[in-house]
């Protein structure tokens, strides 16, 4: 316990302090998801931000990769059918192991970023 209290103290430091290197930031940061962003606009909700750094300080990389997420951006298709049939985030997001997936506003928080069009330039 004293352990992993140490970590997540470690890590909040790293990242308040700027010393975290940008590999390290990105493997803990918070992930943006809209690959089902007109479903997700149809239905009336905002865009998935997942918590990685929060899921990452308690369990180790095992528990979901690679059985239940493969560790490649958009290879994943996760959807609320999905997730309410105990697949995906429904592995344990169950109301037994964590909180069940009735809750929209935890993970629906984020606000979704402009649409890209095939002459916008990146700045």
């Amino acid at each position: 316990m004293t352990r992993k209290i140490l970590l997540a103290t470690l890590l909040v430091m790293a990242f308040i302090l700027g010393g975290a290197s940008s590999a390290f930031a990105r493997e803990y940061a918070d992930i943006y998801m809209d690959s089902t962003r007109s479903s997700m606009e149809k239905a009336g909700v905002k865009a998935v931000i997942f918590p990685h750094w929060f899921h990452r300080i308690r369990f180790k990389c095992k528990v979901c990769h690679e059985n239940i997420f493969i560790m490649k951006a958009g290879h994943n298709n996760i959807s609320m059918r999905r997730i309410m049939e105990g697949e995906a985030c429904g592995v344990c997001h169950n109301g037994q192991i964590a909180w069940e997936a009735l809750y929209c506003e935890r993970c629906h928080a984020g606000e979704f970023e402009p649409k890209k069009t095939a002459n916008a330039v990146e700045q």
